[in-house]
């Protein structure tokens, strides 16, 4: 009789996870409807199988809102450093010009017509070196979230979620963002109603 305990506590495990995977596929199968077709016809029922079962127990969610407040953090600050380097540049063009308007103010009447192309040519340079920065400024910004993404699509594939891989394809990743889309509604569900875990 000893015997019977674990194993009638593992069946109840098996028996509950097995309607938890029930429940999450019908959820996700019922989410699916609102995605576009294309979309819907690669995510049949094995697909979504697969997905159901690596939301099981809850870890993904967790993982999905780690990512999250990640990419939220990296947003805002490759945010704030565009916003340094546009303030530094507006800093930069009004002193040039306070500069230069002292300078006219101050030249004598023959001197103008050297003065006012040297002026026009500093300000000229000066806004290829702000394009030039912010150009840098972009670049970086989309390394930096390509990178981010590539971080994601690897830390959901080593979680085993069904459908991430390292990607750039651009179907690929829109199904990705589908993907997750799936699952932050369908936890967002959960929460709601209280029927989080099993």
């Amino acid at each position: 009789m000893m015997m019977d305990g674990p194993s009638a506590g593992g069946q109840g495990d098996s028996t509950r996870q097995q309607e938890r995977h029930y429940y999450l596929l019908s959820q996700l199968q019922t989410l699916v409807k609102d995605l576009p077709s294309s979309f819907q016809q690669r995510l049949s029922h094995s697909p979504l199988s697969d997905l159901a079962l690596a939301l099981i127990d809850g870890t993904v969610y967790e993982i999905v809102q780690r990512l999250l407040d990640i990419q939220h953090l990296t947003e805002r600050n490759l945010y704030n450093q565009r916003q340094k380097l546009h303030c530094e540049h507006q800093a930069l063009k009004q002193d040039l010009l306070k500069k230069q308007k002292a300078a006219l103010q101050v030249c004598k009447a023959h001197n103008l017509s050297l003065l006012k192309p040297s002026q026009q040519a500093e300000l000229e340079a000066l806004e290829v070196r702000v394009k030039e920065e912010q150009k840098m400024m972009d670049k970086k910004i989309v390394s930096e979230m390509d990178q981010k993404v590539m971080d994601q699509q690897n830390t959901l594939e080593q979680a085993g979620v069904a459908g991430f891989f390292i990607t750039t394809n651009p179907q690929e990743l829109t199904m990705q963002m589908n993907l997750l889309e799936l699952i932050l509604k369908l936890q967002q569900k959960e929460s709601q109603s209280g029927s989080f875990g099993y």
